[in-house]
């Protein structure tokens, strides 16, 4: 068993983080937390809507609770995401900006990368997450994860593996889109779990498992992949008459279960060797 006074990157070594996203007032954050939530996710959909005074209770409240806050800005401005880390003082800036495709490496890199440099000189306090895009089982060879996490991971503090779209071989003109174009997340599915190890077992740096995670298979995700954490949003949501994932409305149930199987999987095998706390 590792050390619990140990630290990675600032964290210190001592329990697997539970993150569940798309948190957007002070009392779904409540309600979570005191189901054992550690890190509470929220979004801000757009440049234009940034300033959102409920958002910022949210996140003043879960710092309140002894929970960590992680925000995600769906815009790449550098001045827009200042003000905003500004206005917000989270305790995580979370990038996921979609980085590859099926034909490699995007050329936007190095500026999302320069973003980073920036953000953290304002605010070295404040610690930056970056999905890191794996393709769905089967396919992890289409997107060059390892290489994405090489360049991203001097500037990065954690990383969070996430499931990145890609076109079905056997219809290569066919489009297949990421639901948020531009970013990828909330698909729903899972990445390739074999590549995610890997993944763990190369960085110097925590990675959180997400990308369909859900109360049903988060414990042979943490067995597989024994990351540092789990990260869950789609799954985690109400559905409606369809069953249908509805965004931004949890349904606690699942969350819930989703902890408990954590738990269970944690007290069954060592922790990894890139685990954190939320303290």
């Amino acid at each position: 068993m590792l050390d619990p006074a140990a630290k990675v990157n600032g964290f210190v070594v001592l329990t697997m983080i539970v993150q569940i996203y798309e948190i957007q007032t002070p009392g779904e954050a409540e309600s979570l937390i005191e189901l054992g939530v550690d890190h509470i996710g929220s979004v801000i959909l757009s440049n234009s809507s940034w300033k959102d005074p409920i958002l910022r209770e949210t996140v003043q409240f879960t710092r309140s609770a002894g929970s960590r806050s992680s925000l995600i800005p769906l815009f790449s401005n550098l001045d827009s995401i200042l003000q905003t880390v500004d206005y917000y003082q989270p305790d995580i800036i979370h990038f996921c900006e979609t980085l590859s495709n099926h034909a490699g490496i995007l050329d936007n890199c190095k500026n999302l990368r320069d973003i980073q440099t920036n953000v953290k000189a304002e605010f070295p306090e404040i610690r930056i997450m970056r999905s890191i895009p794996i393709a769905p089982p089967g396919s992890a060879h289409i997107v060059p994860t390892l290489d994405l996490a090489a360049i991203f991971e001097p500037v990065t503090d954690i990383f969070l593996t996430d499931t990145l779209l890609v076109p079905d071989p056997d219809k290569p003109d066919a489009s297949n889109p990421q639901p948020v174009s531009g970013y990828i997340g909330i698909t729903g599915q899972i990445c390739d779990w074999q590549m995610a190890r890997r993944l763990v077992a190369f960085c110097g740096i925590p990675v959180i498992l997400a990308g369909g995670i859900s109360p049903d298979n988060v414990a042979g995700g943490v067995a597989h992949v024994r990351p540092a954490g789990v990260d869950s949003c789609t799954a985690t949501n109400v559905v409606d008459g369809r069953g249908r994932s509805i965004r931004f409305k949890k349904d606690p149930e699942k969350v819930r279960r989703l902890i408990e199987g954590v738990r269970r999987a944690e007290g069954n095998s060592l922790l990894s060797g890139n685990q954190i706390s939320h303290t």
